[in-house]
Protein backbone atom coordinates (compact mmCIF):
# COMPACT_ATOMS: atom_id res chain seq x y z
CA UNK A 1 0.00 0.00 0.00
CA UNK A 2 1.57 3.29 -1.31
CA UNK A 3 0.59 6.25 0.82
CA UNK A 4 2.10 9.03 -1.46
CA UNK A 5 0.63 11.45 -2.30
CA UNK A 6 0.93 12.39 -6.26
CA UNK A 7 0.49 16.12 -7.27
CA UNK A 8 -3.29 15.08 -8.45
CA UNK A 9 -3.68 13.91 -5.05
CA UNK A 10 -2.35 17.10 -3.38
CA UNK A 11 -4.83 19.09 -5.57
CA UNK A 12 -7.97 17.53 -4.90
CA UNK A 13 -7.12 17.50 -0.79
CA UNK A 14 -6.87 21.01 -1.69
CA UNK A 15 -10.06 21.29 -3.46
CA UNK A 16 -11.55 19.31 -0.87
CA UNK A 17 -10.17 21.18 2.19
CA UNK A 18 -11.45 24.19 0.45
CA UNK A 19 -14.89 23.40 -0.04
CA UNK A 20 -15.30 22.36 3.25
CA UNK A 21 -14.10 26.07 3.86
CA UNK A 22 -16.70 27.93 1.89
CA UNK A 23 -19.85 25.33 2.63
CA UNK A 24 -19.48 24.52 6.46
CA UNK A 25 -22.41 26.58 7.17
CA UNK A 26 -24.42 24.76 4.97
CA UNK A 27 -23.61 21.33 6.14
CA UNK A 28 -25.86 19.88 9.33
CA UNK A 29 -24.84 18.36 12.39
CA UNK A 30 -22.53 14.96 12.25
CA UNK A 31 -23.71 12.06 13.27
CA UNK A 32 -27.45 11.63 12.81
CA UNK A 33 -28.82 8.67 11.03
CA UNK A 34 -30.66 7.82 13.74
CA UNK A 35 -33.59 10.24 12.10
CA UNK A 36 -35.06 10.35 8.77
CA UNK A 37 -32.85 13.41 6.53
CA UNK A 38 -34.25 16.68 7.34
CA UNK A 39 -34.35 19.08 4.27
CA UNK A 40 -31.03 20.31 5.32
CA UNK A 41 -29.38 17.12 5.35
CA UNK A 42 -30.71 16.48 1.43
CA UNK A 43 -29.88 19.62 0.09
CA UNK A 44 -26.09 18.72 1.85
CA UNK A 45 -26.56 15.51 0.28
CA UNK A 46 -27.25 16.90 -3.14
CA UNK A 47 -23.95 19.34 -2.86
CA UNK A 48 -21.99 16.33 -1.87
CA UNK A 49 -22.91 14.26 -5.08
CA UNK A 50 -22.76 17.13 -7.48
CA UNK A 51 -19.20 17.58 -6.18
CA UNK A 52 -18.65 13.90 -6.07
CA UNK A 53 -17.72 14.11 -2.51
CA UNK A 54 -20.24 11.37 -1.73
CA UNK A 55 -20.80 8.18 -4.16
CA UNK A 56 -18.30 9.19 -6.17
CA UNK A 57 -17.14 5.75 -7.91
CA UNK A 58 -20.93 5.07 -8.18
CA UNK A 59 -21.58 4.96 -12.14
CA UNK A 60 -23.23 7.87 -13.68
CA UNK A 61 -26.21 5.77 -14.94
CA UNK A 62 -27.38 4.94 -11.44
CA UNK A 63 -27.10 8.64 -10.16
CA UNK A 64 -23.24 8.46 -9.00
CA UNK A 65 -20.60 10.81 -9.72
CA UNK A 66 -18.76 8.40 -12.05
CA UNK A 67 -15.25 8.70 -11.28
CA UNK A 68 -12.83 6.18 -11.62
CA UNK A 69 -12.01 4.04 -8.23
CA UNK A 70 -8.71 5.43 -6.87
CA UNK A 71 -8.62 4.27 -2.79
CA UNK A 72 -6.13 7.11 -2.19
CA UNK A 73 -8.95 9.86 -3.64
CA UNK A 74 -11.26 8.06 -1.22
CA UNK A 75 -9.22 8.18 1.87
CA UNK A 76 -8.02 12.20 1.01
CA UNK A 77 -11.89 12.90 0.87
CA UNK A 78 -12.81 10.41 4.05
CA UNK A 79 -9.93 12.26 6.14
CA UNK A 80 -10.95 15.52 5.40
CA UNK A 81 -14.29 15.28 6.37
CA UNK A 82 -13.57 14.24 9.65
CA UNK A 83 -10.81 16.39 10.73
CA UNK A 84 -12.98 19.10 9.89
CA UNK A 85 -15.68 17.72 12.03
CA UNK A 86 -18.07 18.36 9.10
CA UNK A 87 -20.80 15.80 8.12
CA UNK A 88 -19.73 13.31 5.25
CA UNK A 89 -22.91 13.04 4.08
CA UNK A 90 -25.97 10.38 4.93
CA UNK A 91 -24.59 7.06 5.60
CA UNK A 92 -27.53 4.88 6.95
CA UNK A 93 -28.86 1.01 5.66
CA UNK A 94 -29.93 1.97 2.44
CA UNK A 95 -26.99 3.59 1.55
CA UNK A 96 -24.34 1.82 2.51
CA UNK A 97 -25.51 -2.11 2.93
CA UNK A 98 -28.14 -2.65 0.09
CA UNK A 99 -26.73 0.16 -2.63
CA UNK A 100 -23.40 -1.99 -2.66
CA UNK A 101 -25.28 -5.52 -2.34
CA UNK A 102 -27.31 -4.17 -5.62
CA UNK A 103 -24.60 -2.96 -7.43
CA UNK A 104 -22.65 -6.29 -7.14
CA UNK A 105 -26.15 -8.54 -7.53
CA UNK A 106 -29.05 -6.76 -8.53
CA UNK A 107 -30.28 -6.70 -11.71
CA UNK A 108 -29.63 -3.45 -14.02
CA UNK A 109 -33.63 -2.83 -13.67
CA UNK A 110 -33.47 -2.45 -9.94
CA UNK A 111 -29.95 -0.56 -9.95
CA UNK A 112 -31.45 1.63 -11.29
CA UNK A 113 -35.00 2.06 -9.87
CA UNK A 114 -33.19 1.84 -6.42
CA UNK A 115 -29.36 2.93 -6.57
CA UNK A 116 -30.08 6.87 -7.26
CA UNK A 117 -33.06 7.93 -4.80
CA UNK A 118 -31.43 6.00 -2.38
CA UNK A 119 -28.26 7.68 -2.32
CA UNK A 120 -30.02 11.12 -2.74
CA UNK A 121 -31.55 10.19 0.45
CA UNK A 122 -34.98 10.05 -0.94
CA UNK A 123 -35.66 7.00 -0.45
CA UNK A 124 -34.75 5.36 3.31
CA UNK A 125 -34.31 1.39 3.79
CA UNK A 126 -34.86 -0.55 6.82
CA UNK A 127 -33.21 -4.43 7.42
CA UNK A 128 -35.47 -7.36 8.40
CA UNK A 129 -32.77 -10.12 8.90
CA UNK A 130 -33.05 -10.58 12.93
CA UNK A 131 -35.66 -12.69 14.14
CA UNK A 132 -37.11 -13.76 17.98
CA UNK A 133 -34.64 -16.72 18.72
CA UNK A 134 -32.52 -16.46 15.53
CA UNK A 135 -30.23 -13.69 16.21
CA UNK A 136 -26.63 -14.88 15.78
CA UNK A 137 -28.10 -17.77 13.98
CA UNK A 138 -29.22 -15.79 10.55
CA UNK A 139 -29.87 -18.83 8.86
CA UNK A 140 -32.64 -19.86 11.10
CA UNK A 141 -34.92 -17.53 10.30
CA UNK A 142 -38.59 -18.69 10.10
CA UNK A 143 -40.41 -15.48 8.44
CA UNK A 144 -42.19 -17.79 5.44
CA UNK A 145 -43.39 -16.96 1.99
CA UNK A 146 -44.95 -18.65 -0.85
CA UNK A 147 -45.92 -17.56 -4.10
CA UNK A 148 -49.35 -16.45 -5.39
CA UNK A 149 -50.56 -15.05 -8.45
CA UNK A 150 -47.19 -13.87 -9.40
CA UNK A 151 -46.62 -12.10 -5.55
CA UNK A 152 -44.87 -13.68 -2.60
CA UNK A 153 -46.77 -13.73 0.23
CA UNK A 154 -45.02 -13.18 3.74
CA UNK A 155 -45.99 -14.46 6.75
CA UNK A 156 -43.59 -13.97 10.08
CA UNK A 157 -41.95 -11.30 12.52
CA UNK A 158 -38.52 -9.51 12.57
CA UNK A 159 -37.46 -7.56 15.10
CA UNK A 160 -34.31 -4.91 16.01
CA UNK A 161 -35.57 -3.48 12.81
CA UNK A 162 -33.77 0.30 12.82
CA UNK A 163 -35.64 2.89 11.31
CA UNK A 164 -38.39 0.58 10.66
CA UNK A 165 -41.12 3.60 12.00
CA UNK A 166 -40.02 5.66 9.30
CA UNK A 167 -38.58 3.96 6.07
CA UNK A 168 -39.89 3.63 2.77
CA UNK A 169 -39.17 -0.17 2.07
CA UNK A 170 -37.26 -2.93 3.37
CA UNK A 171 -34.53 -5.59 2.04
CA UNK A 172 -36.11 -8.54 3.75
CA UNK A 173 -34.88 -12.27 4.27
CA UNK A 174 -37.13 -14.83 4.79
CA UNK A 175 -37.53 -18.54 3.88
CA UNK A 176 -39.35 -19.40 0.42
CA UNK A 177 -37.72 -23.04 0.28
CA UNK A 178 -39.06 -24.79 2.91
CA UNK A 179 -38.11 -28.34 2.06
CA UNK A 180 -34.51 -27.45 1.65
CA UNK A 181 -31.57 -26.94 4.06
CA UNK A 182 -31.88 -23.87 5.98
CA UNK A 183 -29.06 -21.82 4.37
CA UNK A 184 -30.49 -23.42 1.21
CA UNK A 185 -34.27 -22.15 1.25
CA UNK A 186 -33.83 -18.59 2.00
CA UNK A 187 -34.94 -15.54 -0.07
CA UNK A 188 -34.29 -11.68 -0.24
CA UNK A 189 -37.00 -9.65 -1.35
CA UNK A 190 -37.05 -6.04 -1.61
CA UNK A 191 -40.87 -4.43 -0.43
CA UNK A 192 -42.27 -1.11 0.39
CA UNK A 193 -43.00 -0.27 4.01
CA UNK A 194 -46.84 0.72 2.95
CA UNK A 195 -47.44 -2.34 1.52
CA UNK A 196 -51.04 -3.83 3.33
CA UNK A 197 -50.51 -6.38 6.54
CA UNK A 198 -47.31 -5.00 7.60
CA UNK A 199 -47.30 -3.52 11.33
CA UNK A 200 -44.50 -1.53 13.34
CA UNK A 201 -44.13 -1.37 16.73
CA UNK A 202 -41.68 0.84 18.54
CA UNK A 203 -39.17 -0.75 20.90
CA UNK A 204 -37.45 1.66 23.46
CA UNK A 205 -34.53 1.35 24.68
CA UNK A 206 -32.44 2.65 27.29
CA UNK A 207 -31.89 6.24 25.41
CA UNK A 208 -35.24 6.60 26.27
CA UNK A 209 -35.94 6.51 22.37
CA UNK A 210 -37.78 4.07 20.12
CA UNK A 211 -34.38 3.56 17.61
CA UNK A 212 -35.24 -0.33 17.10
CA UNK A 213 -38.96 -1.87 16.36
CA UNK A 214 -40.82 -5.44 16.02
CA UNK A 215 -42.10 -5.54 12.29
CA UNK A 216 -45.24 -8.06 11.81
CA UNK A 217 -45.87 -9.73 8.53
CA UNK A 218 -49.37 -10.62 7.49
CA UNK A 219 -49.86 -11.90 4.11
CA UNK A 220 -47.92 -9.25 2.91
CA UNK A 221 -47.72 -9.43 -0.84
CA UNK A 222 -44.74 -8.78 -2.81
CA UNK A 223 -44.38 -8.82 -6.59
CA UNK A 224 -42.16 -11.35 -7.41
CA UNK A 225 -39.75 -9.38 -9.49
CA UNK A 226 -38.61 -7.58 -6.57
CA UNK A 227 -36.42 -10.71 -5.35
CA UNK A 228 -32.66 -9.78 -5.67
CA UNK A 229 -30.66 -12.87 -7.43
CA UNK A 230 -33.10 -15.96 -7.12
CA UNK A 231 -35.36 -17.73 -4.86
CA UNK A 232 -32.89 -19.68 -2.39
CA UNK A 233 -30.43 -17.41 -3.23
CA UNK A 234 -30.82 -15.24 -0.32
CA UNK A 235 -28.20 -16.66 2.46
CA UNK A 236 -25.43 -15.32 -0.24
CA UNK A 237 -27.27 -12.30 -0.80
CA UNK A 238 -27.51 -11.50 2.76
CA UNK A 239 -23.82 -12.11 3.39
CA UNK A 240 -22.83 -9.51 0.63
CA UNK A 241 -24.93 -7.16 2.48
CA UNK A 242 -23.11 -8.38 5.94
CA UNK A 243 -19.91 -7.44 5.09
CA UNK A 244 -21.02 -3.37 3.84
CA UNK A 245 -22.93 -3.14 7.59
CA UNK A 246 -19.66 -4.16 9.02
CA UNK A 247 -17.76 -1.65 7.22
CA UNK A 248 -20.43 0.75 8.51
CA UNK A 249 -20.58 -0.30 11.83
CA UNK A 250 -16.83 0.36 12.21
CA UNK A 251 -16.47 3.59 10.28
CA UNK A 252 -12.44 4.92 11.22
CA UNK A 253 -13.59 8.59 9.86
CA UNK A 254 -16.52 8.54 12.17
CA UNK A 255 -14.01 7.03 14.60
CA UNK A 256 -11.80 10.21 13.88
CA UNK A 257 -14.45 12.68 13.92
CA UNK A 258 -15.34 12.02 17.36
CA UNK A 259 -12.09 12.13 18.39
CA UNK A 260 -11.57 15.45 16.68
CA UNK A 261 -14.47 16.11 18.53
CA UNK A 262 -13.00 15.57 22.00
CA UNK A 263 -9.93 16.92 21.49
CA UNK A 264 -11.69 20.48 21.15
CA UNK A 265 -13.59 19.79 24.08
CA UNK A 266 -10.28 18.84 26.02
CA UNK A 267 -8.86 22.21 24.99
CA UNK A 268 -11.28 24.19 26.23
CA UNK A 269 -10.66 25.84 29.68
CA UNK A 270 -12.49 24.95 32.26
CA UNK A 271 -13.14 26.07 35.90
CA UNK A 272 -10.32 28.12 36.86
CA UNK A 273 -9.04 28.46 33.52
CA UNK A 274 -7.24 24.98 33.22
CA UNK A 275 -7.61 22.71 30.52
CA UNK A 276 -8.40 19.16 30.96
CA UNK A 277 -5.74 18.96 28.39
CA UNK A 278 -2.91 19.69 30.18
CA UNK A 279 -4.41 16.91 32.97
CA UNK A 280 -1.60 13.83 32.21
CA UNK A 281 -3.96 11.31 33.21
CA UNK A 282 -6.87 13.00 31.02
CA UNK A 283 -4.13 13.27 28.03
CA UNK A 284 -2.92 9.56 28.22
CA UNK A 285 -6.47 8.46 27.90
CA UNK A 286 -6.77 10.57 25.08
CA UNK A 287 -3.50 9.63 23.16
CA UNK A 288 -4.65 5.62 23.77
CA UNK A 289 -7.26 6.15 21.50
CA UNK A 290 -6.27 8.18 19.18
CA UNK A 291 -3.00 5.33 18.66
CA UNK A 292 -6.15 2.94 18.12
CA UNK A 293 -8.46 5.57 15.66
CA UNK A 294 -4.81 5.20 13.77
CA UNK A 295 -4.64 2.20 13.74
CA UNK A 296 -7.94 1.51 12.53
CA UNK A 297 -7.76 4.21 9.83
CA UNK A 298 -4.74 2.44 8.44
CA UNK A 299 -6.64 -1.05 8.77
CA UNK A 300 -9.16 0.57 6.19
CA UNK A 301 -7.14 1.76 3.85
CA UNK A 302 -5.56 -1.96 3.80
CA UNK A 303 -9.19 -2.86 2.83
CA UNK A 304 -9.86 -0.52 0.44
CA UNK A 305 -6.56 -1.12 -1.46
CA UNK A 306 -7.55 -5.23 -1.84
CA UNK A 307 -10.63 -4.00 -3.05
CA UNK A 308 -8.66 -1.52 -5.44
CA UNK A 309 -6.77 -4.45 -6.64
CA UNK A 310 -9.92 -6.90 -7.28
CA UNK A 311 -9.04 -9.10 -3.91
CA UNK A 312 -11.52 -9.46 -1.28
CA UNK A 313 -10.78 -8.43 2.21
CA UNK A 314 -12.40 -11.23 4.21
CA UNK A 315 -11.82 -11.71 7.66
CA UNK A 316 -10.71 -7.78 7.63
CA UNK A 317 -13.82 -6.78 7.77
CA UNK A 318 -15.07 -8.72 10.67
CA UNK A 319 -12.03 -6.72 12.42
CA UNK A 320 -13.34 -3.35 11.40
CA UNK A 321 -17.04 -4.25 12.62
CA UNK A 322 -15.24 -5.68 15.93
CA UNK A 323 -12.65 -3.25 16.98
CA UNK A 324 -14.85 -0.51 15.72
CA UNK A 325 -17.61 -1.01 17.74
CA UNK A 326 -15.82 -1.19 20.66
CA UNK A 327 -13.34 1.71 20.12
CA UNK A 328 -16.58 4.14 19.68
CA UNK A 329 -18.18 2.84 22.67
CA UNK A 330 -14.77 4.05 24.42
CA UNK A 331 -14.37 7.30 23.05
CA UNK A 332 -18.19 8.27 23.64
CA UNK A 333 -17.42 7.04 27.05
CA UNK A 334 -14.12 9.31 27.52
CA UNK A 335 -16.65 12.33 25.78
CA UNK A 336 -19.30 11.88 28.52
CA UNK A 337 -16.43 11.92 30.95
CA UNK A 338 -14.98 15.00 29.58
CA UNK A 339 -18.24 16.57 29.85
CA UNK A 340 -18.15 16.92 33.75
CA UNK A 341 -21.34 17.93 35.41
CA UNK A 342 -23.01 17.84 32.07
CA UNK A 343 -22.17 14.08 31.54
CA UNK A 344 -24.10 13.49 35.16
CA UNK A 345 -27.58 13.78 33.50
CA UNK A 346 -29.63 13.20 30.84
CA UNK A 347 -33.01 13.57 29.58
CA UNK A 348 -34.64 11.91 27.15
CA UNK A 349 -36.05 14.43 24.55
CA UNK A 350 -38.00 12.52 22.64
CA UNK A 351 -37.36 11.19 18.89
CA UNK A 352 -37.81 14.45 16.99
CA UNK A 353 -35.86 16.74 19.25
CA UNK A 354 -32.73 18.61 18.39
CA UNK A 355 -30.00 17.49 20.30
CA UNK A 356 -27.29 19.75 22.32
CA UNK A 357 -23.71 18.26 22.42
CA UNK A 358 -23.87 16.24 25.74
CA UNK A 359 -27.26 14.84 24.81
CA UNK A 360 -25.79 13.81 21.66
CA UNK A 361 -22.63 12.16 23.61
CA UNK A 362 -25.05 10.42 25.74
CA UNK A 363 -27.33 8.82 23.18
CA UNK A 364 -23.89 7.70 21.36
CA UNK A 365 -22.60 6.23 24.65
CA UNK A 366 -25.91 4.08 25.34
CA UNK A 367 -26.40 3.58 21.47
CA UNK A 368 -22.84 2.29 20.87
CA UNK A 369 -24.11 -0.46 23.90
CA UNK A 370 -26.15 -2.02 20.95
CA UNK A 371 -23.93 -1.96 18.36
CA UNK A 372 -21.36 -4.13 20.09
CA UNK A 373 -24.38 -6.41 19.84
CA UNK A 374 -25.84 -5.71 16.43
CA UNK A 375 -24.31 -6.38 13.52
CA UNK A 376 -23.22 -9.82 15.00
CA UNK A 377 -21.80 -9.53 18.54
CA UNK A 378 -18.42 -8.84 19.50
CA UNK A 379 -18.63 -12.65 20.88
CA UNK A 380 -19.38 -14.06 17.67
CA UNK A 381 -16.55 -11.65 15.62
CA UNK A 382 -13.87 -13.09 17.85
CA UNK A 383 -15.19 -16.58 17.27
CA UNK A 384 -14.85 -16.06 13.40
CA UNK A 385 -11.90 -14.53 13.86
CA UNK A 386 -9.86 -16.76 15.28
CA UNK A 387 -11.65 -19.93 13.84
CA UNK A 388 -11.70 -19.13 10.32
CA UNK A 389 -8.70 -16.84 10.66
CA UNK A 390 -6.36 -17.75 13.28
CA UNK A 391 -6.89 -21.61 13.06
CA UNK A 392 -7.88 -21.96 16.68
CA UNK A 393 -10.28 -25.11 17.70
CA UNK A 394 -14.04 -24.59 16.65
CA UNK A 395 -16.34 -23.58 19.80
CA UNK A 396 -17.64 -26.92 21.09
CA UNK A 397 -21.43 -26.35 21.14
CA UNK A 398 -23.48 -26.84 24.54
CA UNK A 399 -24.98 -29.91 25.22
CA UNK A 400 -28.12 -30.62 27.00
CA UNK A 401 -28.21 -33.04 29.36
CA UNK A 402 -30.90 -35.76 28.62
CA UNK A 403 -33.13 -35.56 31.63
CA UNK A 404 -33.56 -31.80 30.98
CA UNK A 405 -37.09 -30.65 30.84
CA UNK A 406 -38.38 -33.56 32.54
CA UNK A 407 -40.24 -33.25 35.97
Amino acid sequence: MDLALTERHRALRDEVNGFISKHRGSAPRPGGGRKRPDRKALDWQALLLEHGYFARTIPREYGGFGAETDVIELAIIGDAFSRAGVSPGIHNQGISMLVPTLLEVGTEEQKRRWVGPTIRGEIIWCQGYSEPGSGSDLAAAKTSSTVEDGHFVVNGQKIWTSSAHYADMMFLLCRTEPDKAKHAGLSYLLLSMKTPGIEVRPLRTMTGRAEFNETFFTDVRVPVDQIVMGRGDGWQVANITLKYERMLLGDPNKLQQRLVAIRHMMEQPGPGGSRLMDCAEWRDRLLRLQAEVMAARHHNLRLLTVQAEGGDPGLGRFIVKYHGTMLAHRLSSLAVDVLGAAGLAYEPQGETAEDDDATTWHIDYMYDMGLIIGGGSSNIQKNIIGERGLGLPREPKATVPATAGRG
